[in-house]
């Protein structure tokens, strides 16, 4: 009976908290004189428990127990939900071989069952690890075999997570709109049911980032027409993009509150540090440093509690990124050093997380982060960033085109820029000057270095022109040439 409320409970049924109360009726001496079969039902039960709770080590030994026991006594029904179950905690520890192979079998296993919607659900997890293995294709193909199982079913959740699933794919692939529409759909059909279920917490989170990626890729068309000459209609188009900005933003922030209030019902750890995070990234968009430095410090203390590599890692990413920004922005009480080395740190603490699950685009990530460490306005090694690109570049797919390959290739674009300015200087040094005027090059050299002054210089025109002793007009033109000033400025 316990292992039956366990798979309800699995199903969406009340939650975790029901199957340890039911658990702890079971005594040690009780224990001592079950039939070896009711004892395995009950580590089964004890399993499921442990990966509700987020522990996924205790939840795959005591699987693995299970499965060894189980091979004696041969009940393929228990072997089939062992291995599913195995597979899932695998998955959540970014172990996505191992995960495989315990799904393959646990479809094999409900196949010869006749096991029809057993088998549906099996595929949903089957196709999620084809997408993080690298396999969007197969991953769509089973996750529609999975749904045309189900569709005659009333299980809303597992309709839910091909949905949820489905839109995890398609924003891989860069169409952010195809990808909200599906995470849209996932929060109705959950809400319809499962108003408090954590899975519904998962699709706000994950409609919430794409709302950020949408208002990512807005903000960039608002600076580019900024830059572009006044015109009435264009600053009616920043005015009206700007203020869609800040309702994406607002939306985003929204769901991720209400997934919070879910994740805190449920006490999820891993879900309330995710929370944190896409929270933290937002903020650090808006340009609120403090804001995103204090949700990834906490993230990564929720996450350290569960050894969660995965978050962990994702935690140290944005941690990264918030002290980057500080050397950016070259506030005036900063101490440049210490930020740009504790970005370092973050970055590289990032990695060897990262490097501890199978998680290819999160090692990528964590590589992005110490490229753009390195191309900071404070180290500006670039051949040190390179170096990191490069390694992100061989886990990025070819089919990826999301912010993920948005972030390589802006920094690829930034290294060659600087790698271009290297050797033009290098070339001055040694007389070669091609066919310019020695005026010439003067210009070119101030258009070099007057935007990057201006950046030291806290933004301000007159500094720069104090410092270099020459005209604000001409710092003006020289940064409106760059994309730095708008017209007017």
């Amino acid at each position: 009976m316990v292992l039956c409320v366990a798979e309800w409970v699995d199903a969406g049924y009340s939650d975790h908290r029901l199957i340890e109360n039911l658990l702890q009726k079971f005594l040690p001496e009780q224990r001592r004189a079950m039939p070896m079969s009711d004892y395995l039902r009950l580590r089964m039960a004890e399993a499921f428990a442990c990966i509700a709770k987020e522990d996924a080590d205790a939840a795959i030994a005591l699987l693995q127990f299970v499965l060894q026991a189980e091979r004696e006594l041969n009940d393929p029904r228990l072997m089939t939900l062992a291995h599913f179950w195995k597979g899932r905690a695998h998955r959540k520890k970014g172990e996505y071989d191992a995960a495989l192979r315990d799904i393959i079998e646990a479809r094999r296993l409900a196949t010869r069952l006749h096991a029809a919607k057993l088998t549906a659900l099996i595929q949903i997890q089957e196709g999620w690890i084809n997408f993080q293995l690298g396999r969007p294709k197969e991953g769509l193909r089973v996750l529609d075999l999975a749904e045309s199982g189900l569709k005659p079913t009333d299980d809303w959740l597992a309709l839910g997570n091909i949905e949820s699933a489905r839109g995890r794919i398609v924003r891989r692939s860069g169409e952010y709109a195809q990808a909200l529409h599906h995470f849209d759909r996932a929060v109705t059909i959950y809400a319809q049911r499962y108003p408090n279920h954590r899975n519904l917490a998962r699709a706000l989170v994950n409609a919430a980032y794409v709302k950020r990626l949408i208002a990512l890729q807005l903000r960039k068309r608002i600076d580019l027409r900024a830059a572009e000459a006044g015109k009435t209609d264009t600053d009616r188009e920043v005015s009206g993009g700007h203020g869609r900005y800040i309702r994406l933003c607002r939306e985003a922030l929204d769901q991720l509150h209400r997934a919070g209030e879910i994740y805190a019902h449920h006490q999820h750890h891993g879900g309330t540090g995710t929370v944190l995070v896409n929270a933290g990234q937002l903020h650090l968009d808006q340009g609120d440093i403090d804001r995103a430095t204090h949700e990834a410090l906490k993230a990564y203390e929720l996450a350290q509690q569960k050894h969660d590599h995965i978050l962990m890692a994702r935690a140290r990413v944005l941690q990264s990124a918030a002290e980057n920004a500080r050397v950016e922005e070259q506030l005036e009480d900063a101490d440049l050093a210490l930020h740009a080395n504790s970005a370092r740190q973050h970055a590289e603490e990032a990695i060897q997380l990262a490097q501890h699950t199978e998680n290819r685009r999160l090692t990528a990530g964590a590589y992005l982060a110490r490229g753009s460490t390195a191309a900071n306005d404070f180290f500006q090694d670039w051949d040190e960033a390179k170096k990191y690109v490069d390694l992100a570049a061989l886990l990025i797919s070819p089919d990826d085109r999301d912010h993920l390959w948005e972030e390589m290739a802006m920094l690829k674009s930034r290294i060659l820029r600087a790698s271009k300015i290297d050797d033009t200087l290098r070339a001055w040094s040694e007389g070669m000057l091609g066919n310019k005027t020695f005026q010439q090059v003067t210009e070119e050299f101030a258009e070099i270095v007057i935007p990057k002054v201006w950046i030291r210089e806290g933004r301000k025109v007159s500094r720069v022109a104090q410092r270099l002793s020459v005209s604000p007009k001409k710092v003006r033109r020289i940064l409106r040439n760059a994309g730095l000033l708008a017209a007017g400025e």
